[in-house]
């Protein structure tokens, strides 16, 4: 006689924005959908559900992931941060407000992956961890500005289909100037003045110019009907 099958399902323990959830699940089941379906934490999003659109991302120890890939039962024991749990009580994080203030957003539905891998981002970039793009791997005086490029190049893996890239790496940028006058991690690292934080700075009269733009644009239209 064949031995049984073994069982296909576990109770475990869900550390997820500091209170722990037990419940039963299926071994096959992605931390995405015992997230959304099991928990009701419906701000991480289901996008492409293979790993490559980035709405899905949480953050596993402080570490970004992508949470349609990964198994719930391989987060068990972890320290799991969703949308849900980025905010301090009723006071956003840096992140937040920065995507807020500067329009990091249009229809969105990737915002929650957005803040949360920005947020990963932040951190690893004070880490001293390089991207694609860094010049110096190992640079003596600590980890190079975080310049559009390096932000763009390290969000490349959040996709945003509404096309609002621009404001993003805004609001990345200005999100690590406030880390860095707060006397954060990344704080530590990043020198007033950098190039990051002068393209932050600059958001706003990009977005006056965009405005200026499009009302040149309207009155142009109309004097076309007319």
């Amino acid at each position: 006689m064949a031995p049984a099958p073994s069982s296909t399902s576990s109770a475990i323990t869900l550390n997820i924005n500091g209170e722990k959830h037990h419940l039963p699940i299926d071994h096959r089941t992605t931390l995405l959908d015992a997230l959304r379906e099991r928990l009701d934490l419906t701000g991480t999003k289901k996008g492409c559900d293979q790993g490559q659109c980035g709405a899905c991302t949480v953050l596993v120890d402080q570490r970004r992931v992508v949470s349609c890939l990964s198994l719930a039962v391989a987060a068990e024991g972890r320290e799991i941060t969703t949308i849900e749990g980025v905010a301090d009580a009723d006071e956003l994080h840096p992140v937040q407000q920065a995507f807020l203030d500067l329009d990091g957003y249009q229809c969105g539905y990737c915002t929650p992956g957005q803040i949360c891998s920005a947020i990963a981002v932040i951190e690893e970039h004070a880490a001293g961890w390089p991207s694609a793009v860094t010049d110096d791997p190992a640079p003596e005086a600590g980890p190079p500005p975080l310049t559009p490029e390096e932000i763009r190049e390290r969000m490349s893996g959040n996709l945003c289909r509404c096309g609002a890239y621009v404001s993003i790496v805004q609001a990345v940028a200005r999100a690590a100037g406030e880390y860095a006058a707060e006397g954060s991690t990344a704080g530590e690292y990043a020198a007033e003045g950098s190039t990051a934080g002068e393209y932050a700075a600059e958001g706003s009269t990009a977005g006056k110019h965009a405005a200026e733009g499009h009302a040149a644009g309207k009155d142009a239209a109309e004097e076309a009907a007319a």
